[in-house]
């Protein structure tokens, strides 16, 4: 079996559904033939690698630790899912103080013994935050620092074929941007079904301006609404997206999804800085790389009703103690 690299991908959160799914598609999906698993809860995690090792992989090396500091030091790439897990009747947003103590605690440990690290895929919700607060404390350049966002697209693609009855496959353009929660922006613009489109089955009366609406908060509910169906949040999709953003930085083809990306403030960007949000990226050997979203006046009014969102949670975090004051990120990480 052949794997695009033999440096070592740090999988954090390894003994839950979500991180040891990421161990397996690593390893299935020829990402990489070095994988080390870390979760502080022992006999899972000793179960999770048992588990790997049952698939014989060839030429696989699995490690496991309950040591983060060693799991990272010892990888080149890692991705995390590594907080507590959303349950029925929570919003992503109710996790937030907890996972973003997690997020912290993690960039304080890649600052200290992982400065190496080429690049950081963070999962555990709400994303944005926890990914944001990785950031600051890891002192990484921002471009190695990614949330998985594409989420919320695939479910807008999926809903789209459902509604229309094709293979979902044939539904283009499907984006949603800004936070990964409640108040994401879907954007309208763009999305094709078959060839045609989406614009024109509203404009000439073939899907309603209700039946629109609906399909977007189908998809803002679609965490909850798998938890409702399961008894459990998300864990397949999440994971094969993630380790397809990591394929994709290891030179194994473009993702064509949004990632999330964090936004400066200088320039063009300066109205929409200080956030890690879903935008148009592309991921490469350089690590991510953002454009701003382009969209409809409807379509950008609600990308900046989610940035206000975002910035809110953000000025939430700092209030908590969890991140720092704005005027003092740059000193914690100069790459900022």
């Amino acid at each position: 079996m052949s794997y695009l690299t033999d440096e070592r991908v740090a999988i954090l959160g390894a003994a839950g559904a979500i991180g040891s799914n990421l161990a397996q598609s690593v390893l299935a999906m020829g990402v990489s033939s070095r994988v080390v698993m870390f979760d502080p809860f022992e006999s899972g995690l000793h179960g999770a690698a048992e588990e790997m090792n049952h698939c014989g992989f060839p030429g696989a090396e699995i490690a496991w630790t309950t040591d983060l500091g060693e799991a990272l030091e010892s990888a080149s790439y890692a991705i995390t899912s590594g907080g507590a897990p959303r349950k029925e009747g929570m919003t992503r947003e109710d996790l937030r103080r907890d996972n973003c103590a997690i997020a912290k605690e993690l960039g304080e440990t890649i600052r200290k013994r992982a400065p190496h690290l080429k690049f950081l895929i963070v999962i555990f919700n709400p994303a944005d935050i926890t990914g944001l607060t990785a950031l600051v404390h890891s002192g990484l350049d921002p471009k190695r620092v990614s949330t998985l966002a594409a989420l919320d697209s695939t479910r807008l693609q999926t809903a789209l074929a459902q509604r229309f009855g094709v293979r979902q496959d044939l539904v283009t353009g499907c984006r949603t941007y800004g936070g990964h929660g409640e108040k994401m922006a879907v954007f309208k613009d763009g999305i094709r079904i078959d060839g045609k489109p989406l614009t024109s089955y509203l404009s000439e009366g073939w899907l309603s301006q209700e039946d629109w609406e609906e399909i977007q908060a189908h998809v803002r509910g679609g965490g909850a609404r798998v938890i409702q169906l399961r008894g459990r949040s998300s864990f397949q999709s999440p994971s094969h997206l993630s380790v397809l953003m990591l394929r994709s930085v290891l030179g194994g083809g473009e993702f064509p999804w949004p990632s999330g990306a964090y936004i400066g403030a200088e320039g063009d960007a300066s109205e929409w800085g200080g956030v890690m949000m879903a935008a148009d990226t592309s991921l490469g050997a350089d690590g991510v790389t953002a454009r701003l979203p382009d969209g409809s006046e409807e379509d950008m009014a609600a990308l900046k009703e989610s940035h206000a969102h975002l910035a809110a949670l953000r000025d939430q975090t700092i209030a908590d103690g969890l991140l720092p004051p704005l005027n003092e990120w740059k000193r914690i990480n100069p790459h900022l």
